[in-house]
């Protein structure tokens, strides 16, 4: 930076050498210097500094008495005067280059010195002024969710508190507040009073529900225990409430975290960023050793393969009936869709612990317990595609998802949901918790399953709401999991997903993330019927989407591709209406190509 050339200390400097030149030149001035006693009263009347000892009085008294002098004794009390004034301002600069600048020196060096106090020792001190004890100010500043034990530790340090008071104080004042906040959160109106927040921390947290228990855990843990922006207990507990952890699987995990950010910032506190990297670097050695566990040994998702992995001649169907159902234990269920989406639709994890072993395609059957209200009887069965691949969301092999959206009926007289009428399993699946159990029956159903012998095949998989639950066990199989499937796969599998806005999309991240990395291979294409128009102006729905690129579709099914539907069964009307309109333009037969693609079982439908 460019200093000012302007300095107080050179400005003083040079009126002290100009004084001194000018009381040289008044006493060696032999002209004429004309100097009046009210010119001289009014000069010197203001003491200047209390280093000029003429007064006008006495300088009057003066002149009086030598009444008979001549002009040069007028010049020489003029050069008095300028000589007294010129050792003041002498006097001045040198004091000022004395003291001045020494003293601006040390304020300098004082201010290198003083470091600002962050916010965790400003909450300390404004503690400490209620004469609460070090030991109880860092418990309750461990607890604040802005500072938590990772501000805690160095405010520790900084009272001059040992480390091995510090430490434990900070881990127990952090989790003082998270089982409470566990628990509360279960209450809807505060947890809508929340929603801000929680919002924030469902973004930061969306991952860590996706696999196993004991993947869950480490994840969780793995999380509070990096001491980053935006991660720490109390995100964790928001977190892992929002995604339905288990209350012990949360509070333990929270617990080994906060231990874990713990040692970190002892580290870094005591030992720099050497001590911190160290550290770190154990926490995640750790977290990938457990987050690696189960399935494969070789990290490759091909331990529930046939041989070939292609040969569907051996796949399970109804293993499990209705009157000895498979149970499964509920892992998490969350919600999947936007505030402004048309109803609520969940994402449900279920352990079967690799005795329920299914393919991409099938679906489950759940009966909700209870009985009927008209009968007594027990429920009946309801099917869902299975929304995950063989292998599960966590690739053990062991868990299965459900892709739920939540029947509700709104009667226009009561103008709210009618209860009664509300459907029986869909709010009963939505409404689970983890650790509730599910009696299942099934697998279900060979019609959805992807023909793999011929590597090059094209797949277009059109649904609509959770209809696009099969095609989530497809495209995991072939872009996400490392099987002899993606290996394999050379084609190009085209997602049409309807639905009525942009909150209602369901996987769009896992979609994106797919696009991302393999955009030759995977299409994706979106009929929202609330925020785009067709082109006739009309609402967008699936069937406008499909229309848009019908000559393509016509010429991949024509080269041997299949195409999947899945969904409410009153879409296909509107997709059969609009493609035997097509063929009729291409001069192509539509019952004659129909009843070619189904002989050729490139024609694949599950609606419901």
């Amino acid at each position: 930076m460019v200093s000012s050339p302007f300095k107080p200390g050179n400005f003083l400097a040079a009126v002290a050498i100009a004084s001194v030149i000018a009381q040289t030149a008044a006493f060696s001035s032999q002209g004429r210097f004309h100097l009046s006693v009210s010119n001289a009263r009014s000069f010197v009347q203001p003491k200047p500094l209390g280093f000029a000892s003429i007064t006008s009085t006495s300088l009057e008294a003066h002149l009086n008495d030598n009444a008979s002098q001549t002009v040069p004794l007028k010049r020489r009390v003029a050069a008095k005067i300028l000589s007294r004034v010129a050792f003041g301002f002498c006097s001045l600069a040198l004091l000022h280059m004395a003291t001045l600048e020494p003293a601006n020196a040390a304020r300098k060096a004082k201010k290198a010195v003083e470091v600002p106090l962050h916010l965790g020792q400003k909450i300390a001190n404004y503690f400490r002024t209620f004469g609460i004890p070090d030991l109880g100010v860092l418990t309750i500043i461990s607890a604040l969710p802005i500072v938590e034990l990772r501000g805690a530790i160095p405010v520790g340090i900084w009272m001059g508190l040992p480390i091995s008071k510090v430490l434990p104080v900070c881990i127990l004042g952090n989790m003082i507040p998270i089982l409470p906040l566990l628990l509360l959160l279960r209450n809807k109106t505060l947890k809508n009073a929340m929603n801000p927040i929680l919002t924030q921390a469902e973004k930061k947290t969306k991952e860590l529900g996706i696999g196993s228990v004991q993947k869950q855990w480490a994840s969780l843990a793995t999380f509070v225990g990096i001491p980053l922006p935006g991660t720490g207990a109390w995100t964790g507990a928001m977190g892992a409430f929002l995604l339905g952890m288990p209350l012990a699987v949360a509070f333990t995990s929270i617990f080994a975290g906060v231990v874990s950010a713990g040692v970190i910032m002892t580290a870094i506190t005591l030992a720099g960023k050497a001590g911190g990297i160290a550290a770190l670097a154990a926490l995640l050695l750790y977290a990938g050793i457990e987050l690696s566990k189960g399935g494969s040994s070789s990290g490759k998702q091909d331990f529930l393969e046939a041989e070939p992995y292609w040969d569907q001649t051996n796949v399970s169907v109804n293993v499990y009936k209705n009157k000895a159902p498979f149970v499964g234990k509920v892992i998490s269920t969350k919600r999947i869709v936007g505030p402004k989406a048309t109803g609520e639709t969940c994402h449900i994890i279920i352990d079967h612990k690799g005795d329920f072993p299914y393919w991409e395609g099938q679906s489950w059957g759940v009966i909700p317990p209870g009985v009927r209200e008209k009968d007594g009887k027990p429920h009946s069965v309801r099917l869902y595609s299975i929304a995950s691949s063989r292998y599960g969301d966590d690739m053990t092999g062991k868990t299965g998802s459900l892709c739920v959206r939540r029947a509700t009926y709104w009667c226009p007289e009561l103008k709210a949901d009618d209860p009664a009428k509300k459907g029986i399993c869909s709010n009963f699946l939505c409404d689970t918790k983890p650790g509730d159990e599910v009696q299942m029956t099934g697998p279900a159903g060979k019609v959805m399953l992807l023909p793999e012998e011929n590597p090059n095949t094209d797949y277009i998989m059109v649904g609509t709401g959770t209809g696009v639950a099969p095609y989530r066990g497809f495209i995991r199989r072939l872009f996400v999991e490392n099987t002899p499937a993606a290996e394999a796969y050379k084609g190009q599998a085209w997602l049409f997903l309807g639905v009525a806005n942009s909150d209602a999309l369901l996987y769009d991240d896992e979609w994106q993330a797919v696009k991302k990395e393999h955009p030759e291979q995977f299409r994706l294409d979106y009929a929202l019927s609330r925020e785009q128009t067709n082109a006739k102006g009309g609402k967008m729905y699936i069937q406008d989407k499909i229309e848009e690129y019908a000559d393509e579709v016509f010429n991949k099914l024509e080269n041997g591709a299949v195409i999947y539907f899945c969904g409410l069964k009153g879409m296909m009307p509107g997709i059969q209406e609009m493609l035997e309109t097509v063929a009729k333009k291409k001069g192509i037969d539509y019952e004659e190509w129909i009843k070619g693609l189904k002989a050729k079982k490139q024609w694949r439908v599950e609606v419901y």
